[in-house]
């Protein structure tokens, strides 16, 4: 692997100076379908509370902001990313709607029963610890409440030069088996395009 590539594939799980901003606009560009699927799929009101884990330069948690106007929070380890997110969801941020912290998935500042939904778009392949963050991710969500978490495929990852160090692979039944252990009393798949992406829907 290209000392290119494997730089690449770091700033992906943790976007920091120049190249972590032009990360995360390419980030933007190739997941915008999956963002989409995220916000379409979420039914909401403005009485809900939902969670962005690895919000990176706070793409969907402006998309979120702009169609429920509801209480949101975000989680990011990136302290670059964090400064970019401020930026963008100024508005939601400064109305109190939006709330960003710098924090890891593993070991979240919230109580139990907390969030309505939870969303987290390609970020599960960077967790230090897939099953912990699962399970944090099932605490903190209400009961009755949905994790939507929008991943590539493993087939499709595995084609990528810059995803050969620092990324986990998994495949559909694997998500499924990981979401049971969690606790999750369902968990679906639900193609974006086929093959490509999808959407692991967890419901508690």
């Amino acid at each position: 692997m290209s000392k290119f590539s494997k730089m690449i594939g770091q700033q992906f799980a943790n976007p920091h100076g120049f190249v972590g901003w032009v990360c995360c606009k390419i980030m933007n560009v190739i997941n915008r379908r999956m963002y989409r699927s995220v916000v379409k799929a979420i039914e909401a009101d403005d009485s809900a509370t939902i969670l962005d884990v690895g919000y990176g330069n706070g793409y969907l948690l402006k998309q979120l902001d702009k169609k429920f106007g509801c209480k949101l929070y975000g989680i990011e380890v990136s302290y670059d990313a964090e400064k970019l997110a401020a930026k963008r969801t100024k508005r939601g941020v400064d109305a109190g709607r939006i709330r960003l912290l710098q924090a890891d998935c593993c070991d979240m500042p919230f109580d139990e029963q907390t969030f309505d939904f939870i969303t987290t778009v390609n970020t599960i392949y960077f967790w230090q610890d897939t099953e912990k963050g699962l399970s944090e991710i099932a605490r903190v969500l209400k009961n009755g409440g949905t994790f939507y978490n929008a991943v590539y495929s493993r087939e499709w990852l595995q084609k990528l030069a810059y995803t050969k160090e620092g990324f986990k692979f998994f495949d559909q039944q694997d998500y499924i088996n990981l979401g049971r252990k969690a606790g999750f009393a369902k968990v679906e798949i639900v193609d974006i395009k086929k093959n490509k992406n999808f959407l692991v829907v967890y419901n508690k």
